[in-house]
This record gives C-alpha cells, sequence and structure tokens, in this order.
C-alpha cells in the first residue's frame, strides 16, 4: 500500500508515525525539532489522512506499509519514531525486518494486549458525526461532545473533519475498516524476533498505557531499550510536553549516532 507522506529538512531519515485517529500532522512539533539534522518523513498510516482505505488492518500489514515506502523512497535504514497505535508499528517493523531499523523510539505505548474499551466514547462519536454528516464544526463538536467529554480530545478528532461538495462534513478516516479491527487485531501485541538495536520507550506519568508489569515482556523483545518518564504529561506527551519530548527524542538519536 502506498500511504501519502511528507519530507522535510536532510540527513539521515526518521519515520514519524501517529496513533490510532490521528494524521501525519500530529507529530509535527518533534518533527521540526528534528528537520535541521534529519530527514523527516511524516506519515498517514492506512485508512487515516489520505493513505489508502482497506478492511485489512493488523500491525503486519501496517509494518509492511512502512517498509514498502522505505523501499519506494531508496531508504535502507531509518529511525522510527510512533506514537501509540504508531508505536506498535514501529515496534512491528523492528520484531520483523531488523535491519531496516537504526533506533525506535515508542511513544507511550507497549508491546502488549491492550482492552479494547480505551475508545469507546471515541467510537461512538466518530459513528455519530459519519451518519449525522454535520454542516458546521461547532454542529460536530456538539455532537460529539455527547461521547466525549475531554475537550482537547474533541478537538483532535475534529482534525478528521473534511467538508464534501454538498457543504457538509464527512471524516478523512475509513471508519469501516478501522471498526472492522479494532476490537481484535488492533488491540494485540506486535510479535516477532527481539530487536537488540537502540530503543526508547517514552512514558507520560500521568497514563496507564506502559506500566511496571509490562517491563519484563518489553525487555525480552527490546534487550536494549531504556525508558524516560514525563512528569506532568499523560498519553498525549509529545503535545502536552513537547519541549521534554523533543529535547528526550533528540538526545537519544544524537547519544546514539554511530
Amino acid at each position: 500500500m502506498k500511504l501519502n507522506y511528507q519530507i522535510q529538512g536532510a540527513g539521515a531519515p526518521v519515520i514519524l508515525m501517529h496513533g490510532m485517529f490521528g494524521s501525519l500532522s500530529n507529530l509535527g512539533l518533534v518533527g521540526r525539532a528534528l528537520i535541521d539534522h534529519y530527514q523527516v518523513i511524516s506519515v498517514d498510516l492506512r485508512n487515516h489522512g489520505e493513505s489508502p482505505h482497506a478492511m485489512e488492518m493488523d500491525y503486519p500489514s501496517m509494518a509492511d506499509d512502512i517498509v514498502e515506502l522505505m523501499e519506494n523512497l531508496g531508504i535502507p535504514k531509518a529511525h522510527l519514531l510512533g506514537h501509540s497505535m504508531g508505536g506498535k508499528v514501529g515496534m512491528q517493523v523492528a520484531l520483523n525486518r531488523p535491519e531496516k531499523v537504526d533506533k525506535l523510539i515508542v511513544a507511550d505505548i507497549a508491546p502488549v494486549d491492550y482492552t479494547p474499551d480505551r475508545h469507546g466514547g471515541v467510537l461512538e462519536g466518530l459513528k455519530a458525526l459519519a451518519q449525522a454528516r454535520p454542516t458546521s464544526r461547532q454542529q460536530a463538536n456538539e455532537l460529539l461532545a455527547e461521547h466525549v467529554e475531554d475537550s482537547w480530545v474533541r478537538a483532535f478528532l475534529l482534525k478528521n473533519l473534511l467538508r464534501a461538495d454538498d457543504g457538509h462534513f464527512d471524516l478523512r478516516l475509513y471508519l469501516e475498516g478501522i471498526l472492522a479491527n479494532y476490537y481484535d487485531t488492533l488491540t494485540l501485541a506486535p510479535t516477532g524476533t527481539p530487536f537488540n538495536g537502540p530503543t526508547l520507550f517514552i512514558k507520560g506519568a500521568d497514563s496507564a498505557y506502559i506500566q511496571d508489569k509490562h517491563r519484563e515482556t518489553v525487555m525480552r523483545l527490546f534487550p536494549n531499550a531504556q525508558l524516560k518518564i514525563i512528569n506532568n504529561a499523560g498519553h498525549w506527551l509529545h503535545a502536552e510536553k513537547p519541549d521534554t519530548f523533543n529535547r528526550i527524542v533528540t538526545q537519544f538519536l544524537a547519544g546514539n549516532r554511530d
């Protein structure tokens, strides 16, 4: 699958992969912090943004999308940085195709199975938007507020609105493909052969996605892993504490150069 992407900067390539319901703009702050020293490739993962739609949506196929993009761009090896779902995609690439990965950065997700109830309200809200096809962003926000209390999360989700020719708003997301896989394949852990390359997990202190009980699994699959914790940050740590997040990322990439 040929993913939509944007390239900025020059140098060693770094591929940025967003989380569920996001797009390539979500990691824009860290991308801008890297472009002076790296070639930054921001991608829309399948069924998100302007990338193609598919009913098949699991981590092996999404990892294959990244490898295909690298091959199409003539990139033999790259640093990978992924947030949440994008972090699982990055881990899957590293576990299956380690020769393609230089350094791996995983933001607030672990290589474990998760219960499928974390986004229940979000999914119901997005389904309501898709069915109602609102005519204004205010109307869309009000519809979404019936299912999603957090105004910051609503603002994030509303970035997926796209005005159609008839004046109504549709979703850029391929919601049908996401819903078909969300409750099974998308909650699963990435699997494969342990990746021995430099790996950094970054956790938001207020987030429960990475827990002490995950350490054994993390170290088994990523024996050269380290963990950094950002205080006063939750799951959206790259947006909540961008200066701290960007500093951790740039120091990790620079400190482990050959």
